[in-house]
């Protein structure tokens, strides 16, 4: 066993404080965004700064779900300790707002995006995924509307790939179409592929959130 598996495994204890995504964090974005000004200025030419909250808070998720993928890849963490890590997370940042909520249609719309990393990770973790990535774009667009299931699998896939290093185009994005779910996946595989190269020195420091 090399000395970077000796220390790995002799630090394993240190992953019980290790908190990639609360609930207190999940109730303070919730508040940010039910304070946040959705309207703006008509006359200004910058997205509303509620629309910029919304995409800070959908990347934190990312980042923060990629850094469990991350610490797996440096053999922190086994494949079933990241997918248990993966679950929490996913459990917190996916359940459904009261409809009454001011921000529910906000919100839901972030999670809808997010079925396409969760789907990512858990590909990249479980194995097996392939494809060309420009097939498997051809392919999500082709079924997203008979049969998004598939659609999420190719979107999946191609995420996968991204998290193992793949390379990003612009031109995933480009299309005649009218937009379908796929093209909001792809919008999240694209701020997976940031996340990944944001995190590319990431190693766990006890007691960082």
């Amino acid at each position: 066993m090399s000395m970077a598996k000796k220390s790995a495994k002799a630090e394993e204890p240190m992953k019980l404080f290790y908190i990639f995504y609360s609930e207190e964090r999940w109730n303070n974005w919730l508040s940010s965004l039910r304070e946040a000004d959705f309207e703006g200025d008509p006359d200004a030419e910058e997205m509303p700064p509620g629309f910029q909250t919304l995409q800070s808070f959908a990347e934190d998720i990312t980042i923060s779900v990629l850094k469990i993928v991350k610490l797996y890849q440096n053999e922190r963490f086994s494949k079933e300790e990241a997918l248990e890590k993966l679950g929490v997370v996913e459990g917190i940042v996916m359940r459904e707002l009261p409809e009454d909520d001011d921000i529910a249609e906000f919100v839901g719309g972030v999670q809808i995006s997010l079925l396409a990393l969760f789907a990512s990770c858990r590909s990249y973790l479980e194995g097996g995924y392939e494809g060309d990535p420009k097939a498997l774009v051809k392919e999500g667009r082709k079924v997203a509307e008979d049969d998004p299931e598939a659609a999420l699998e190719a979107a999946a896939n191609l995420g996968a790939q991204m998290i193992a290093g793949g390379k990003w185009s612009a031109t995933f994005l480009k299309s005649k179409d009218e937009p379908t779910i796929f093209d909001e996946w792809l919008a999240e595989i694209e701020t997976i592929s940031e996340a990944v190269a944001s995190l590319k020195n990431f190693d766990e420091e006890p007691g960082e959130v």
